[in-house]
């Protein structure tokens, strides 16, 4: 058993993190990243059993480069909508990233409300990467 807390999880959802990392490798050598040549690819689990994801498209004015989680998202509503359950994003190296605090915020939006992610440091709650959230229900 691998100790780098970047490795794909040991536990009793192994099978759905394993899916979840291989999709965000996969969709990860799709990146569009001629600038920065840092790809990252995003994958995730929506309630029904649909898995979405992502890459990041980078652009010559980089204000407009999306990132993977915002294809992740784009991906989950042109399929059908639905409710995120569980999140992991990777590197060029096929290795767990944190989300950026734009992308917490963007992936808290498309939650379900048990929502976990694979980070750097183990699975966490989406409570736990991004606490005291703003969100719809304090419109």
């Amino acid at each position: 058993m691998t100790t780098d807390p970047r490795a794909a999880p040991q536990d009793a959802e192994a099978p759905v993190w394993d899916a979840l990392l291989a999709e965000a490798r996969r969709v990860m050598t799709r990146a569009y990243v001629p600038y920065s040549d840092f790809p990252v690819g995003a994958a995730a689990l929506v309630e029904d059993g649909r898995t979405v994801s992502g890459c990041n498209v980078e652009n010559a004015s980089y204000g407009v480069t999306l990132c993977a989680e915002c294809g992740l998202v784009s991906s989950l509503h042109a399929t059908g909508g639905g409710r995120l359950t569980h999140f992991v994003c990777v590197d060029g190296k096929g290795r767990i990233l944190m989300p950026c605090g734009r992308c917490r915020q963007l992936l808290y939006e498309h939650r379900a409300p048990d929502m976990v992610l694979m980070t750097v440091s183990g699975v966490k709650s989406m409570d736990q990467v991004l606490p005291d959230a703003f969100g719809p229900e304090n419109l």
